[in-house]
């Protein structure tokens, strides 16, 4: 129980120590000066979005600021260590807005030791669980540092399902881990929303996850983004690329930019050359272009499932074309690739000139373009064409062919 008379005399005794009034004290922390009168009367508490605030300007901790006195007495604490338990509860309280979800399959919310999912499907005869984790790679450090927080849990999860749709696979439901060495509010609500919004418009639900601080481990400000993903498709139907057969075509979906590969070189180019960061390219600044959330495809592809359309698929990240394509390609058959019809975005253009990069190396670290591959029956090409255009570009770049090396690249990108 909170004695506020006690919690009061705290406030004022630390103020006074610091040599402020109770208008300077306010004016630090954006609120009147009455408000500061009456937390020192004990007739008010502060609220749970200024304790934080008030305890940096103190120079203390939330907990002693709610017991009313400093801790040094009493031995050693979790808050003494870098964690402060009633901050992080009130943490809590601002991600469980963003756990809210309309999904009936969703069980119980924030609280519960783990997440319960209805995976009951009357639909699917036999049903089976695809499952995928993954992080942003170092994209993540660039977000932080320019501002881009919410927009690199959209590239975390627009990455994660992407992975697991590749299969025909429904996305179902997420758990998110966030690691830092601090727990700056702010943030976290931030990146929980982030996370919240990226599932809905994946059409899947975040259930909970994880929020670890680590403050002898992780910097502050600092953090760490993982998430993993289930998903849900009939036996039957998963696409695995056995079904793609001599003749069938090989269709590129368009990227928008880097998505989330490829930022170790970029960050290497940006350190040799800091001034491209601002460098305009058909009207955006570089980091503008490279910082493009990662382009989801779930919506674009999703009314092709359930049908034989789809012989194969594959989400072009590290390792590019060859990298990700050869994982669906069965043995005995070759994806001819016409690397002169693929489009490479001026982004790409502007990396590879700036930094030297030979074609190889760029084909290695980039999608160049292509964000996403779709195989398919060449009797199949005009309607599956129409369909992913109503969303993305999609174009033809190679056919399938017998051979014994899964992907064979054919001439040459044109950069011009």
């Amino acid at each position: 129980m909170l004695d506020g008379i006690k919690v009061g005399n705290f406030i004022m005794d630390k103020r006074k120590a610091l040599a402020l009034t109770q208008q300077q004290l306010a004016d630090k922390l954006h609120v009147s000066f009455q408000a500061v009168s009456k937390w020192e009367n004990g007739t008010t508490y502060p609220n749970i979005e200024i304790l934080q605030d008030l305890a940096t300007v103190l120079d203390v901790s939330v907990d002693e600021i709610l017991a009313g006195s400093e801790r040094d007495t009493e031995g050693l604490s979790y808050s003494k260590a870098g964690v402060d338990i009633a901050y992080t509860d009130t943490i809590k309280k601002e991600m469980a807005k963003h756990l809210e979800t309309g999904d009936g399959r969703v069980l119980n919310g924030l609280g519960p030791f783990a997440s319960l999912y209805d995976i009951h499907f009357p639909e699917i005869k036999n049903p089976v669980l695809v499952l995928k984790s993954e992080e942003p790679g170092s994209k993540q450090k660039l977000a932080m540092e320019y501002g881009y927080t919410e927009s690199i849990c959209h590239d975390m999860i627009n990455h994660l399902v992407n992975d697991i749709v590749v299969m025909g696979a429904k996305p179902l439901a997420v758990l998110d881990t966030i690691v830092c060495g601090n727990a700056e509010k702010d943030t976290i609500t931030t990146l929980v929303k982030g996370v919240s919004e990226a599932c809905k418009e994946n059409e899947c639900s975040l259930v909970g996850g994880e929020t670890s601080i680590q403050p002898s481990v992780v910097e502050p400000g600092v953090y760490v983004l993982t998430s993993s993903i289930a998903g849900i498709v009939e036996k039957t139907r998963v696409i695995d690329g056995s079904a793609i057969e001599e003749g069938d075509v090989v269709l590129a979906i368009a990227s928008n930019g880097l998505h989330t590969n490829g930022y170790s070189l970029v960050r290497l180019l940006m350190d040799k050359m800091p001034q491209i960061k601002l460098d305009k390219i058909e009207g955006l600044t570089f980091i503008e272009h490279i910082m493009k959330p990662h382009t989801p495809y779930y919506k674009a592809i999703k009314g092709l499932f359930g049908s034989d359309i789809v012989h194969g698929m594959a989400h072009i990240t590290g390792g590019g074309i060859e990298g990700n394509l050869c994982r669906v390609i069965p043995g005995g058959l070759s994806a001819g690739i016409d690397l002169s019809k693929i489009k490479p975005l001026p982004i790409f253009k502007y990396i590879r000139n700036s930094g030297n990069v030979s074609d190889d190396e760029m084909l290695r670290t980039f999608n160049c373009g292509v964000g996403f591959i779709l195989v398919v029956s060449r009797k199949d090409l005009a309607f599956v064409r129409k369909h992913i255009g109503q969303f993305h570009e999609c174009y033809e770049i190679g056919q399938i062919e017998k051979g014994e090396n899964r992907v064979v690249f054919e001439k040459r990108i044109n950069w011009l």
